[in-house]
């Protein structure tokens, strides 16, 4: 399934929503789980973004989607990019 690198960075909202419930955070992986999207790894980041995360999904329409409606709540901004495992890049420039 195709990887993606997706850098979120929180609003006003979000950080008090995080400050209040920070287990909001794993409540979120798992509606983005009901949407198709698997998060493989989650960090918390210091500079322009606050977390950096690392997700599979079955293609660039799920993942924008997933953009679409997470931005729409008002307490999130994401840049999503697709990603290859560097072995996959390997191979794909032989």
């Amino acid at each position: 399934m195709p990887h993606y690198v997706v850098l979120s960075k929180l609003t006003d909202e979000g950080r008090k929503t995080i400050k209040e419930r920070p287990g909001r955070i794993s409540e979120v992986n798992k509606e983005l789980e009901k949407m198709g999207i698997k998060v493989l790894e989650q960090f918390a980041v210091l500079g322009p973004y606050d977390f950096v995360n690392i997700v599979e999904a079955p293609d660039n329409n799920t993942v924008m989607k997933m953009s679409v409606e997470m931005g729409a709540r008002g307490s999130v901004e994401l840049l999503s990019m697709p990603a290859l495992k560097v072995e996959e890049f390997i191979k794909l420039m032989k």
